[in-house]
């Protein structure tokens, strides 16, 4: 697990570099609100049509090499966003880094080979939400205050943290087949993107049904929140008499990571214990609905700083959630469903930024910010709904 871990915190910590950089990089080349959210969803487009591929591929050829493949994608794209003279060429950036995108899906796979589902939220918390906590706290922190000098700064230090996640994962982590520790092939066969019937099949099981109903909500309202927020705050927000801009953003991420990782870290294992995953799900989704509700009200920096407080608290849903969907599935068949979700936040990435991005540009930033609230809320509604519990019981 800690080669797992520090490997998802390295990526993460490139990653979350991006995040309050990309749309104001992106701006200044030219782009326009609606072109920053295409800008997130070729990336997802790209991604849509590669991970299952990546997913069959890991299953027969071991997590570990696609691992490194995914890398150097991610690497790739980030040294040609430095250099992008123009915004097609940052397109091109996107593209190729979404056509190797697999990173986080892999990772996940690799945990659910090696762990017991009774410790499968624990491990999840662990090597994947601690990273993000730290990713969401540390990069955005690196990107403020390296952007106050120049745009590319933090992308050439994203691309110095991804080089040495290739080197890390090429040394660290131990090669290990499917359902290793369990004699169980824990990959399966992972469907590719035209076999949507096949995928459909799963929304019909009535434990796992919900699950991919909720996680689609998820997906749904984070790309959403994700991807507008910048744009959202650079027009609601003044800082010193000037609009919110890389560096203010940084803040901001980096105090919701900081919160995440007390929640997702060790305080995981011991709420799970205390009050079950569900309950977790369920708390997860009322902070997301909650902060995402008081966003979209906000008109000053200290209601934005309590928005990003109570939204932080909605970093349970991923690892619970993630947990829960493995633990509804049959071990053959979890490289397939972890598949399916990963489809669903390309999906979700593809859709959701575009609408989003353009009716901020459109100067709809309260209706933005209450769209995301209505999503996360029907996520909460799909965790309470009784024939979830019915269904389980039977």
């Amino acid at each position: 697990m800690l080669p797992i871990f520090l490997i998802v915190a390295v990526d993460v910590l490139g990653l979350t570099i991006m995040i309050p950089l990309l749309p104001f990089y992106a701006e200044k080349l030219g782009a326009t609100p609606f072109m920053v959210g295409w800008l997130i969803g070729v990336y997802a487009v790209c991604q849509l049509f590669s991970g299952p591929l990546l997913g069959r591929m890991s299953d027969h050829m071991g997590r570990k090499p696609l691992l490194i493949v995914s890398q150097l994608g991610t690497f790739i794209g980030f040294i040609i966003t430095a250099f992008a003279p123009n915004l097609w060429i940052l397109f091109l950036a996107r593209a190729v880094d979404g056509s190797t995108a697999g990173n986080l899906s892999l990772a996940q796979a690799y945990i659910s080979d090696v762990t017991k589902p009774e410790d499968r939220a624990k491990s999840f918390g662990i090597a994947i939400g601690i990273p993000f906590g730290l990713g969401f706290f540390m990069g955005p922190a690196i990107s403020g205050f390296l952007a106050r000098y120049d745009y590319r700064y933090p992308i050439f230090a994203a691309a110095f943290l991804s080089a040495c996640s290739i080197f890390a994962t090429s040394l660290l982590l131990p090669s290990v087949k499917a359902g290793a520790g369990r004699g169980e092939g824990q990959g399966g066969k992972r469907l590719s993107l035209v076999e949507w019937g096949a995928y459909a099949g799963f929304f019909r099981r009535p434990l796992l049904a919900p699950r991919l109903y909720e996680f689609a909500a998820f997906a749904f309202s984070f790309a959403w929140f994700v991807s507008g927020l910048p744009l959202f705050a650079e027009r609601r927000f003044t800082w010193h008499g000037m609009p919110f801009g890389a560096p203010q953003l940084g803040a901001i991420w980096a105090f919701a990571g900081l919160l995440g990782i007390f929640l997702q870290g060790p305080g995981l294992g011991r709420l799970t214990a205390r009050f079950g995953e569900k309950a977790l799900l369920r708390a997860g989704f009322l902070s997301y609905a909650a902060g995402y509700l008081i966003l979209a009200l906000s008109h000053s920096i200290p209601v934005l700083i309590l928005a990003t407080g109570v939204t932080a608290i909605g970093g349970l849903v991923r690892p619970v959630l993630t947990s829960l969907i493995t633990q509804a599935t049959p071990a053959t068949e979890q490289g397939v469903v972890l598949g399916l979700t990963q489809s669903l936040t390309s999906v979700a990435q593809i859709t959701a930024p575009p609408i989003g991005t353009y009716l901020i540009g459109k100067e709809v930033l309260s209706g933005w910010g209450l769209i995301t609230a209505a999503v996360a809320a029907l996520g909460l509604a799909l965790a309470l709904r009784p024939s979830e519990s019915q269904a389980e019981a039977s």
